[in-house]
């Protein structure tokens, strides 16, 4: 079956990006010229998601703003013949079908998921979380689509960190090893060294069959009082098989400042019209 659907949870406070989050979503805090929610959409896009639905919260509606059409703005544009503003403007508004709800209370990531119930239905759908960004030449949700079609499971995006920063991360226990494939025994939330089964992370890309909502209802609060997204994927490979797909691509963990730093310089340097000028500055400073 054809993953044709895709949420994007995007609700949180951002509080590790304050002040400049008190007004502005962390989401549309801009890479070079370009907000970062807008990187994951077209990532989607990319990946022939049809229908995407946005979980924000109040005082996000600058995201929806976003992701609408702007007549005067594009007007004003096509007047002045400013055809490359134009398209950066529409981008990926005309490619999909982009539908929004809020999450009334911040009760965790497996919270989030289960206000999309009744947008994905009987489907299967993707999880883009919105604090990584990943850049690579084949879109990483397309990525685990393609396994999901072959396996019709769950599929997790993971890749290899390294057991000195297990402890950052969702890390995945595996019962056999296909290639990049693996089938998920259990997962662990940032265990220290000594106590991860392995130092496969999970990294903000899930394709998820429909079961999950009944596993997330069945959940109780987990880490920081909160509905985890882990904790029901633990109970859904308890019920159906689940697999981690170590995917391609460079990911970006703009969650954090300086992962959203580097994303910036990265993203700079491969622009045609800046990435000569500011390779030299960065060449001239005295580092």
């Amino acid at each position: 079956m054809k993953v044709k659907k895709a949420v994007i949870p995007a609700a949180g406070f951002g509080t590790r990006f304050l002040p400049a989050t008190k007004a502005v979503p962390k989401e549309m805090l801009p890479i070079v010229d370009t907000p970062t929610i807008q990187y994951i959409v077209r990532e989607a896009a990319d990946a022939g998601i049809e229908d995407l639905l946005i979980i924000t919260s109040r005082g996000k509606d600058a995201i929806v703003n976003h992701f609408d059409d702007a007549y005067e703005l594009e007007s004003v544009l096509e007047r002045g013949g400013k055809t490359d503003l134009l398209g950066a403007v529409k981008d990926v508004c005309g490619k999909m079908n982009i539908y929004f709800t809020r999450q009334r209370e911040q009760k965790g990531l497996g919270h989030a998921i289960l206000c999309a119930k009744s947008f994905v239905g009987s489907e299967p759908f993707a999880v883009m979380l919105g604090d990584d960004v990943i850049a690579g030449n084949t879109p990483c949700i397309g990525q685990l689509t393609a396994q999901y079609e072959k396996y019709g499971a769950t599929i997790l995006g993971v890749q290899r960190v390294g057991m000195e920063n297990v402890s950052k991360y969702g890390i995945v226990a595996c019962d056999f090893e296909r290639g990049k494939i693996h089938k998920v025994t259990d997962m662990t939330e940032k265990p220290q060294p000594k106590d991860a089964p392995s130092d496969m992370a999970v990294l903000g890309r899930y394709v998820i069959t429909p079961a999950i909502f009944e596993c997330i209802e069945k959940t109780g609060a987990g880490a920081l009082g909160e509905i985890q997204l882990t904790d029901a994927l633990v109970r859904l490979a308890e019920a159906e098989d689940v697999y981690a797909y170590e995917f391609d691509g460079k990911r970006y963990d703009i969650g954090n400042k300086l992962g959203f730093l580097q994303a910036t310089v990265d993203f700079a340097l491969a622009r045609d019209d800046l990435g000569d000028d500011f390779r030299k500055y960065l060449k001239s400073l005295e580092l």
